[in-house]
């Protein structure tokens, strides 16, 4: 059995990434569970004066708590100003310190839409080079470009699409058989 923490790297409402991430559970295989990782708007800012701090915020302790009982990681990211959402990053950020990342498999689905002017590139070279940083282990087979627009979002946050849903499904097998 491999659990896969899922993030959206959205905090939008109606976010094609989250319905991603949603899908993502709903679609997961035989032998793999998963959780979605809801906590990233809670988050203080990152600031390495309170990182090893005994009194680390709450919010805090439950991400490195949920990374560091994960097998991996997939996450679902759009792009904002031509990188990764700040708000991921200081998510990212707060691995570090613990190492809750070192080592983890993790993979991304990409699913910015057709007219997305970089498709989301510029989103996923920055994650890399984050990943890099923290010591990931980046599962390239895993990793998934999908391009879908926001009325490929059904009406309970996911996506019906059975090629949608098997591709998803094939991505989370595969990170699943790189974290045993």
């Amino acid at each position: 059995m491999s659990h896969i923490l899922l993030i959206s790297g959205s905090l939008r409402d109606g976010s094609t990434n989250t319905a991603a991430i949603r899908t993502a559970q709903l679609v997961a295989p035989g032998g793999v569970t998963t959780s979605i990782y809801e906590g990233m708007g809670s988050l203080p800012h990152f600031n390495p004066d309170d990182e090893l701090d005994e009194s680390v915020h709450a919010a805090v302790k439950d991400l490195r708590a949920r990374m560091s009982a994960a097998d991996g990681v997939l996450i679902c990211t759009p792009e904002y100003a031509g990188a990764l959402p700040g708000s991921l990053k200081n998510l990212l950020e707060w691995t570090v310190g613990d190492g809750s990342t070192y080592g983890k498999p993790i993979a991304w689905i990409n699913v910015s839409g057709p007219a997305a002017p970089t498709g989301g590139d510029d989103a996923h070279e920055s994650l890399r080079k984050v990943l890099g940083y923290v010591n990931a282990n980046v599962i390239e087979s895993a990793c998934l470009r999908l391009p879908l627009t926001r009325a490929a979002v059904a009406d309970d946050g996911t996506i019906h699409d059975p090629s949608t849903q098997g591709q998803i499904s094939a991505a989370l097998s595969r990170l699943a058989a790189a974290s045993t």
